[in-house]
């Protein structure tokens, strides 16, 4: 007959912290996450040292525990109400169970009559810096007993160094994360959102280089709003700042993943085209134009239509064969351009 037979598994109760001991644990970004080469030896190394033959990290969500690490156990999900290590977060304190078989908040638990047969359960919590007890690493045994005071020890300093591995993972994480930032803000314009002057310069370089050796296309687009200037003195800075950021949008929705959509300077926008020959680069040209003209600007109770100007330059390996002299023929071509428009209609609402 099984142990637990006729035995039915109780709810477990939750801590009175419940809501900040999962905040806690959400901080750590870590459930469902891959192995941790040295969180399994940790874990290892507690088997050994309490002379059990399994043991596990685990960590208690709101209706599960998951088991980032196990040794001779599976490490799988299970259900909260169903695993030892929903009561050991009762508290912060060690939790043992000398025969889990014996006990009526454990006897119906699925490793107390299915394999592994666990009849012997101690644990000791992870706890946040905060206090939280976010699970625990236990060790078991599939015969009763109990740990000694010098094996309790060692498991309970073995979890404070488990729970330094989580806080350094969450530093290193958080660390690259401030980096990221730092490194989108120094290479992104902030009122467009495109690639500022910088980025523009280092993308530049590197596609550069690579059609260089490939030989491969690389076209420019020089590109500038024709009634920007009358428009900040007819409606305000503020409302050139509007427009400028509405086409910043147009264009990073109306260019591919490679391309380098980028803020030139105040009024000019600049578009990197890697693989792409001049007359690819004048069909987009062109359908950019057809897209600003058609953009319709709401401002100060006006509604407004703006006209672009582009001017396009690509590598020809000879005359053009650097960056500098890309952007710079880019720029003829738009200054040309803009000539030729001279007589054009200005602003109109």
């Amino acid at each position: 007959m099984q142990v637990a037979e006729n035995v039915t598994s109780l709810p477990l109760a939750r801590p009175q912290t419940e809501q900040f001991r999962l905040a806690a644990l959400q901080r750590y970004q870590i459930l469902d996450t891959g192995p941790d080469a040295d969180i399994d030896f940790l874990t290892g190394l507690a088997a050994r040292l309490c002379g059990m033959p399994l043991a596990c990290v685990a960590l208690v969500d709101s209706e599960r525990v998951w088991f980032k690490s196990g040794h001779g156990v599976p490490t799988h999900a299970l259900a909260r109400d169903d695993s030892y290590c929903a009561l050991a977060v009762l508290g912060d304190g060690m939790t043992e169970i000398s025969d889990v078989q014996q006990d009526y908040r454990t006897a119906a638990m699925s490793w107390s009559v299915q394999a592994p047969q666990v009849r012997h359960y101690c644990a000791a919590p992870l706890l946040s810096p905060d206090g939280y007890p976010l699970g625990t690493l236990a060790v078991l045994a599939d015969q009763p007993g109990q740990l000694d005071e010098q094996q309790r020890s060692t498991l309970q300093q073995l979890a404070r160094q488990i729970m330094a591995i989580l806080d350094r993972n969450v530093a290193q994480a958080e660390l690259a994360r401030v980096l990221q930032e730092r490194e989108l803000l120094a290479t992104t314009d902030e009122l467009t959102g495109l690639h500022n002057r910088r980025s523009l310069q280092q993308k530049l370089t590197f596609e550069v280089a690579r059609a260089r050796r490939f030989r491969s296309h690389l076209s420019v687009l020089m590109l500038e709003l024709d009634q920007l200037a009358g428009l900040r003195a007819s409606v305000g800075p503020a409302a050139a700042e509007q427009v400028l950021a509405s086409v910043g949008q147009l264009l990073r929705d109306n260019v591919r993943v490679i391309d380098v959509p980028s803020r030139y300077n105040d009024t000019q926008f600049c578009i990197l085209l890697p693989n792409t020959p001049p007359d690819g680069a004048h069909i987009l040209a062109g359908n950019l134009r057809r897209k600003i003209a058609g953009q319709l600007q709401q401002l100060a109770q006006r509604a407004l239509t703006l006209t672009a100007t582009v001017g396009v330059a690509a590598l020809d390996f000879m005359d053009i064969n650097d960056g500098d002299s890309l952007l710079q023929q880019a720029e003829r071509a738009l200054n040309q351009a803009s000539g030729e428009r001279a007589g054009a209609q200005p602003l109109h609402g």
